[in-house]
């Protein structure tokens, strides 16, 4: 399986998309499968700027920081990145994420905030740069994370189901909305092996025991998130909006197939 991996990452180390100086704003891409996306946009020539509420050491983009929570602060970061670079070509809404809580113990407060980083924020910043690339030859292109969290029961973590639910649904009326010069898609991720992944996963055993479920035998990298953001933010999409994207190998099979004794094979 390594071996495929490694072939595939060699093969679209060779692909152009059109990428090159492009400006590029990637919220939340600091880290996980936002550092993924923002490496495929910078290896494709794009201008990358990131940002998070707090600075990150050592990273190789630029940053601002940005609350996506903060209306006032969001429309501050795409009008100065406009300024300073003349021009947002594409936005990727990657910020988000929740802890694990069940719903009855959940409080409204956490609730909330949950939908704001993973909704509202996203509304947010799509609204400020659609007001500039609307303005702007060539028009933009916004790209949503979303996740399978959003098409399937997610315990522990309903306020962020609901939300990423939402932003499927939102990319949709955006894209009417929009069109014809601002198209907006969605990336709906399935499971991610991170800096982070014990905290979801578990240990190396625990994610070599998950990833047998997937049918292509493994979690997604950052970096297969990254080329599928690009490709529908590049040229070769011209014609998607509206579109939900799903990344995640293949899908989770239903439960019952481990359990069944129907003769199913």
């Amino acid at each position: 399986m390594t071996d495929a991996v490694d072939r595939a990452a060699s093969g679209r180390s060779a692909i152009a998309l059109g990428l090159t100086g492009c400006v590029v704003l990637v919220t939340g891409g600091v880290r996980g499968v936002g550092a993924g996306i923002s490496t495929v946009f910078a290896d494709q020539g794009a201008t990358v700027i990131t940002c998070a509420r707090r600075p990150v050491d050592s990273s190789p983009y630029e940053f601002r920081a940005c609350d996506i929570r903060d209306d006032d602060a969001v429309k501050a970061l795409v009008d100065g990145i406009a300024a300073d670079h003349g021009r947002l070509d594409v936005v990727v809404n990657n910020a988000g994420g929740s802890p694990y809580v069940l719903a009855a113990e959940a409080s409204a407060k956490f609730s909330m905030k949950i939908l704001q980083l993973n909704l509202l924020g996203a509304l947010s910043v799509s609204t400020h740069a659609n007001a500039v690339m609307q303005k702007q030859d060539g028009g933009g292109s916004i790209v949503n994370i979303s996740s399978v969290s959003g098409h399937r029961p997610t315990p522990g973590t309903a306020a962020y189901g609901a939300a990423k639910a939402g932003i499927d649904n939102l990319t949709r009326t955006l894209a009417v909305e929009w069109a014809p010069r601002v198209r907006v898609n969605s990336v709906v991720v399935g499971m991610v092996e991170t800096e982070q992944s014990e905290l979801f996963y578990g240990d190396a055993d625990s994610i070599a025991a998950i990833s047998k479920n997937v049918p292509l035998g493994r979690l997604a990298r950052p970096e297969d998130i990254g080329w599928a953001t690009a490709f529908l933010a590049s040229d070769a999409a011209s014609y998607i909006s509206g579109a939900s994207l799903e990344v995640h190998g293949g899908g989770e099979p239903p439960h019952y197939l481990s359990t069944t004794t129907a003769d199913i094979k």
